[in-house]
């Protein structure tokens, strides 16, 4: 499945959204379970036709999945004064999070404020950066660089869940061993 799907599941007044990558699977929240199958109109003409693909194929394919890169991006598209969306990927399940730069290092959490979970820092266009916070655009809540923590706003004292990774000869490497790969979600964004 090429396209990225975000399935949401809501019980208990909680709720979970994850971004999907593979044409079956299911998300579980507390008691709740969304099973899905989805198929494309490629994948029915190719088993209406009696498609096969051949061991060697597969092999190959699966040799090449197995050497995915944990390339995230070059340290120099990765901003100073706003954030870089990203996505980590575990299994058929994605998870957005943020890279932020401060000279050649780098720091990288979770696309979620945990005041909101479901607000978003960065909606696209880079998260609010200043001095030495990420902000809240919806609630005001200043995270500060490196552990994340949150030193003003409604969820103070919390911290933002952090994403290993590794910056080795200019490029980032997702390094976090909850996840297999991950990729840039979306270009450069205000200086560097």
């Amino acid at each position: 499945m090429r396209d990225v799907v975000r399935a949401t599941v809501e019980a208990n007044g909680e709720e979970k959204t994850v971004r999907v990558h593979d044409t079956e699977g299911e998300v579980e929240l507390d008691d709740a379970t969304f099973r899905f199958s989805v198929s494309s109109p490629e994948t029915e003409e190719s088993e209406h036709e009696g498609g096969t693909t051949s061991a060697a194929e597969s092999r190959e394919r699966d040799a090449a999945d197995s050497e995915a890169p944990r390339r995230i991006a070059a340290l120099e598209d990765v901003p100073t004064t706003r954030t870089l969306r990203c996505e980590a990927i575990d299994g058929q399940y994605g998870v957005e999070f943020i890279l932020r730069r401060e000279g050649d290092t780098v720091f990288a959490w979770r696309n979620s404020c945990p005041h909101e979970p479901e607000v978003r820092l960065d909606t696209g266009n880079g998260a609010i950066v200043t001095g030495e916070h990420v902000v809240c655009h919806k609630h005001g809540a200043r995270f500060k660089r490196g552990d994340g923590t949150c030193t003003h706003g409604p969820c103070r004292g919390s911290a933002l869940d952090e994403i290993e990774v590794a910056v080795r000869d200019g490029e980032i490497y997702l390094v976090d061993d909850r996840f297999d790969e991950g990729h840039q979600l979306s270009g450069r964004h205000g200086d560097t």
